[in-house]
């Protein structure tokens, strides 16, 4: 079997690109590298460009006739700047997303794994979210997942389609063997903050500390890239099972089933790194909420997959990436 990945010289796009080629998967990988990198890109066939170039997609697949399914992964994905550049996020993730469904429709391809996000959720009570809590985006990067969702249910009744979306919040770490990872020197998540303000020696600022959660901090869902990675390979493999169960438009949670608030991120790297890290308590910026979540049964069901690497592992990888990114290992 032939994958195309969109968006595979990225972060979770070569993550799972590798995992794919791992299983035995023959991968193909597009990727604009506007955010991507090159040496991502070094296994399996790589064309740089947009996906909505149709004359691209037609030589994709004319070169690659074994392509049957895609993993769209290609997206703009950082919140802030979707909240300043909201119609280049709906142009980027929607529009392009849209032109790529006609393209591969065109080129008789059927099947796609939507790498979507978890942050469309609306938070609930206990901070735990399913495949059948309501659907609340609070920022124009989760209305534009949120949006493509609806487009490919609805391109799926029409017969356009069979698509299998994939939900999930923070990925974390890198491949277990180093040769992928977060590529940013700067990156704005929880851990990439708490990793580069401890090499400054400087403090790690929480936002809100009155939640109504365990220890009064936000909590969230980190999962391990690479656990990441290994649903999306089974989402390939179990895609026809699933669409025969589910329907031609069906949506799957990835998550460990366990939150984990603020202060507990940093505790779990005071242990990993063997030294006490300094915090600042401020109040919640604006638009911040208390979090929320996965449940993953489905995906245990469905996929036969469940997060096997824990927060300790994906702060190790992270880490352990993070010295080869400085060394200049990744061009």
């Amino acid at each position: 079997m032939t994958v195309l990945i969109t968006g595979g010289a990225g972060f979770i796009g070569s993550t799972v690109a590798t995992a794919c080629r791992d299983a035995g998967l023959q991968t193909v990988v597009l990727d604009d590298l506007s955010t991507g990198v090159r040496a991502f890109t070094t296994e399996g066939a790589f064309y740089e460009g947009d996906v909505a170039d149709g004359a691209l997609i037609d030589r994709i697949v004319a070169e690659h006739p074994g392509i049957d399914i895609v993993i769209h992964c290609a997206a703009k994905i950082i919140v802030p700047q979707s909240v300043e550049q909201p119609v280049d996020y709906y142009e980027n993730n929607v529009g392009k997303g849209i032109d790529l469904l006609r393209h591969l429709r065109r080129n008789g391809i059927e099947r796609v794994v939507f790498s979507s996000s978890a942050s469309i959720y609306r938070a609930s009570e206990d901070f735990a979210v399913d495949e059948q809590s309501a659907i609340e985006p609070l920022s124009p990067y989760a209305a534009t997942k949120a949006m493509f969702e609806a487009i490919l249910r609805d391109a799926a009744l029409a017969g356009d389609v069979h698509a299998l979306s994939l939900r999930y919040f923070n990925p974390i770490g890198a491949d277990p063997r180093l040769r992928t990872g977060l590529q940013l020197a700067e990156p704005s998540h929880a851990l990439g903050r708490l990793i580069r303000l401890n090499e400054e020696g400087k403090p790690f600022t929480i936002t809100g500390v009155d939640w109504p959660t365990r220890d009064g901090t936000g909590i969230r869902d980190y999962i391990h890239v690479w656990d990441l990675a290994r649903a999306h390979v089974a989402a390939v493999q179990r895609f026809d099972a699933v669409a025969a169960s589910e329907g031609p438009a069906a949506v799957i949670n990835l998550g460990t089933g366990e939150g984990v608030t603020v202060r507990e991120l940093v505790a779990a790297f005071e242990r990993v790194v063997g030294e006490p890290i300094a915090t600042i308590d401020l109040p919640p910026r604006s638009g911040d909420s208390a979090g929320v979540y996965t449940r993953s049964e489905r995906a245990r069901e469905l996929l036969g997959w469940r997060a096997e690497l824990d927060l300790e592992q994906g702060i190790r990888d992270a880490l352990a990436w993070r010295e080869r990114l400085l060394a200049g290992a990744i061009v």
